[in-house]
């Protein structure tokens, strides 16, 4: 992972990660469109709401592997280099993934 963080807040990604984090995200843009093909059809809501928690647990699945990222790479190399901001800034992204 090639993860380099700068003062105004970017971060540089592998190629391999920015694929896979896109393919990922493109999957979840198909199934949500699967989703509205299924409410113009008039399709069950049950079998609705199969297919939105099938999006949502996708979604938390990246989540989580972005976040792994980001701790593997900004948060420890911050850590590393003396930057007070990134504990906070970690536990801030923390409270709002866990609500």
């Amino acid at each position: 992972m090639d993860c380099c963080c700068t003062s105004h807040k970017k971060t540089k990604r592998s190629e391999e990660e920015k694929k896979n984090l896109i393919v990922r995200l493109n999957r979840i843009e198909g199934q949500v469109r699967g989703i509205r093909r299924m409410l113009e059809e008039d399709a069950y809501c049950l079998d609705i709401l199969v297919q939105s928690s099938a999006v949502s647990s996708a979604f938390a699945s990246f989540e989580r592997e972005l976040l792994s990222s980001h701790i593997s790479g900004c948060f420890k190399r911050g850590i590393e280099e003396g930057d007070q901001e990134v504990v906070p800034e970690l536990i801030k992204i923390l409270e709002k993934l866990v609500k």
